[in-house]
């Protein structure tokens, strides 16, 4: 059998009807990708629950818990529990309301009757409490309508179903019937269920981008830490993956400021002397952190997890500083003015011990910000000797730490153009005068006499260069006297010649 192939289209002109005209070259846009971005209209966010079925049978209000014999009790949770299993569509504000309210009351319920009545709990019931929230929350993430999404700038794309669902009746029952806060939870049945399936379908829901979701996430994984002994190192397992990721491969992750405030109280309760595995996780993972794009959206919880580490081992000093080092931003003001706050931070729990190891690379790079001329940057770093515990330490190394960064502050108090900067910087210098005197006298006769060297260095460049730009002017001369010599002696033969004829 032959296949018939569609006929050519023939080209058309740019005036036949349904085409639209070509525009002429001087209207052509020479930027039509950044016009359409700017032009294309924003969609409405549809809700990551795709499991609704319009077919659904229609729920109707079942009796009481409170209302029921005790014979009766766990048979009507059954039910009320898969009357939670149902879902709806939240993008039709009318549609199914009697269904929705049912469920809403019967989540608030379930929420009250297992946080406040014994005997509740028993074995048979947990399969069916953790299909009713697995069913509810559990979903596939839709992907994020803006690409280029800023944490900082942007509105986050809210949950549709976020007032249902999601909301207190939803969320809160997850964090009740997990049975983590009921006084019947018993961990040694709990843990045939709440698995490591569970707890990591839970980890990629930090990706939501709405924030309240996220919250109730935060204290969901928390508690699951706190009462699953055997999930904890998973857990901690798999917040490693998602921040690897994070780090090398995909620079966006909405939940890492809810995971990082989790592993905060996480290191603040490990025990001593820390382990291999935690150590690696600083230097490998929280170090590393510091070097993407959106620090600002996490460098506090960031902050609090590297400093939890140094108060448990002051020992891990020296490779965190020098990992903020490495890391240092160069051209990113903002990231700076972070960077320097927590070095501060780090300062104020340091030991004298460790100071003395990373005083010389540290206090060098206080004096590269001190010359930024981004005010914010300078002034940030001069902060650091209104920090008495930081003065005193550079007071017991005063001869390490001020011949570092005397030069640069002698040289930004005579040309920084802000007069704040120059203000703390002269206070800074008069407090070095006040700590040691007479090493103070020395450096500074130490940078004069260094700058009338250098002072004479270049004099010396400049007489040595014009001597050689004279030199090559006199070169030139010479070639071109050189050039009218020949000429001048051929003209008096010629006109000799010319005579003679």
């Amino acid at each position: 059998m032959e296949t018939k192939l569609p006929p050519a289209s023939t080209p058309t002109s740019p005036s036949s009807p349904g085409l639209s005209p070509v525009p002429p070259p001087d209207k052509v846009d020479g930027f039509s990708r950044r016009s359409l971005r700017r032009a294309r209209p924003r969609r409405s966010h549809s809700s990551s629950q795709f499991r609704y079925q319009s077919n659904q049978q229609e729920l109707t209000a079942l009796p009481l818990l409170k209302d029921v014999p005790a014979s009766e009790l766990h048979e009507l949770l059954s039910r009320k529990l898969a009357q939670c299993g149902v879902m709806f569509d939240f993008l039709d504000c009318v549609a199914d309301l009697k269904g929705k309210e049912v469920k809403r009351a019967a989540l608030n319920e379930l929420v009250e009757c297992v946080g406040s009545t014994r005997g509740v709990l028993i074995e048979p019931v947990y399969p069916d409490i953790i299909r009713m929230i697995s069913v509810n929350i559990f979903r596939t993430l839709p992907p994020s309508e803006n690409p280029e999404f800023d944490p900082e700038e942007d509105e986050p794309n809210l949950e549709p179903s976020w007032p249902h669902l999601l909301l207190d009746e939803g969320y809160r029952a997850v964090a009740e019937l997990t049975f983590l806060s009921s006084p019947d939870f018993q961990p040694s049945v709990a843990k045939r269920y709440v698995d490591q399936k569970f707890v990591l379908m839970l980890l990629e829901l930090f990706d939501s981008e709405d924030p309240r979701e996220r919250e109730y996430l935060k204290t969901i994984l928390h508690r699951v830490y706190g009462k699953f002994l055997g999930l904890r190192a998973y857990i901690r397992k798999q917040c490693n993956h998602i921040f690897l990721r994070f780090i090398y491969e995909l620079e966006h992750f909405n939940g890492v400021a809810e995971l990082l405030e989790i592993l905060g109280s996480i290191i603040n309760g490990f025990a001593l002397p820390l382990k291999t595995e935690h150590k690696q996780f600083l230097v490998r993972v929280l170090i590393p952190l510091h070097s993407v794009k959106s620090l600002s959206v996490f460098h506090a919880q960031l902050a609090y997890c590297v400093v939890q580490f140094l108060e448990k081992d002051a020992t891990l000093t020296e490779h965190v500083i020098r990992g903020l080092l490495k890391y240092w931003p160069k051209t990113c003001t903002q990231k700076e003015v972070m960077f320097l706050g927590e070095m501060e931070e780090i300062l104020d729990v340091i030991e004298p011990s460790q100071f003395v190891k990373i005083q010389e690379p540290l206090f060098k790079q206080v004096a590269r910000c001190v010359s930024s001329p981004h005010f914010q940057v300078a002034e940030r770093a001069l902060y650091f000797w209104n920090n008495e515990y930081i003065l005193s330490l550079i007071e017991d190394n005063c001869h390490t730490v001020l011949p570092a960064v005397f030069g640069t502050l002698y040289q930004v108090s005579k040309e920084h153009w802000n007069q704040t900067i120059v203000s703390l910087i002269y206070n800074v210098l008069k407090t070095f005068m006040e700590m040691n005197g007479k090493l103070f006298d020395e450096l500074t006769a130490s940078y004069k006499l260094e700058k009338q060297q250098e002072q004479q260095k270049a004099r010396e460049r400049q007489e040595l260069w014009q001597g050689l730009e004279e030199l090559q002017l006199r070169r030139l001369q010479g070639a071109q006297g050189t050039r009218e010599a020949p000429l001048q002696r051929l003209t008096p033969q010629v006109a000799t010649s010319g005579g003679q004829s």
